[in-house]
Formats: structure tokens, C-alpha cells, sequence
């Protein structure tokens, strides 16, 4: 039997402004990257990663994040957002409700404050982890 790999997720992307990671990393994959930004894997390995477990992903980690972790203040100095889908009521034409995933992006201070109950209510899947470049080079 052959066993497939997962990786729609694990990708990573920039811009002039941003760094784009896809959430289905490993701690220990995201360090092992050569195309992604020296600075930014330093940052991940050095201050994250110590409170997190080599074979987490990064979705797991932010999920669980709890707010008074330390890692916490490493992505607000770099400015970090992430991308979730997450279930909402939408009314149609007539009023009738019709739930559908809906993509947002948010801070993750804003991420952390919602309890783990609420977001497993909301089936909250985080997709992306932002950050910026000026925030990274500036660590």
C-alpha cells in the first residue's frame, strides 16, 4: 500500500510587505526549510519552539495557544495574522439562514481570546500564519 502526503497546506509565500505560511508545517519542517526566510526560521526556533513540540504543526500550536504564553508577544512583535475558515450564519433573500464557511483574518491576540470550546462551535480551521517582513528583520 502506498501512503500519500497532505500537503495542500504546506506552502510558504512572500510579498514586498509579508511572509505567508501555510499551517500544516511541522515545528520541526518549518526550521527545515531553505527557501523560507533565514531571520524568520531563527525566530521560529529560538522563541517559539521552546514552548512548542517539534512534531506539533503550526494550525495545533495556534489553536491551543494559550493567552498568557510567551509566544504570544513574539507574533505581536512580528505583527502576525492568520487565516481562518470558520462556520457563520448567513441570511438569504427570504431570511432563511444558511450556515457556509467563511474566510477571515485576524490577529492572533484576537485568536487566543476565543476559548477552545467556542472554536471547536465555530468550526474554526486556522489555514495561514502572516507576518511581517519589516517586523522580522527588525527582531
Amino acid at each position: 500500500m502506498q501512503k500519500t502526503v497532505y500537503e495542500d497546506f504546506k506552502y510558504h509565500l512572500q510579498d514586498t510587505g509579508r511572509i505567508y505560511v501555510g499551517c500544516k508545517y511541522t515545528f520541526q519542517e518549518l526550521t527545515e526549510v531553505e527557501d523560507l526566510l533565514f531571520k524568520f526560521r531563527i525566530v521560529m526556533e529560538r522563541y517559539v519552539m521552546p514552548d512548542a513540540d517539534p512534531e506539533d504543526t503550526l494550525e495545533t500550536h495556534l489553536y491551543y495557544l494559550p493567552e498568557k504564553s510567551p509566544a504570544v508577544k513574539v507574533y505581536r512583535q512580528l505583527k502576525a495574522r492568520v487565516k481562518v475558515n470558520l462556520i457563520q450564519e448567513k441570511k438569504g433573500i427570504f431570511g432563511k439562514g444558511k450556515r457556509a464557511y467563511v474566510t477571515r483574518v485576524m490577529p492572533v491576540e484576537e485568536l487566543v481570546k476565543i476559548p477552545p470550546g467556542k472554536k471547536e462551535e465555530q468550526g474554526l480551521v486556522v489555514q495561514e500564519l502572516s507576518v511581517s517582513k519589516l517586523a522580522v528583520a527588525s527582531l
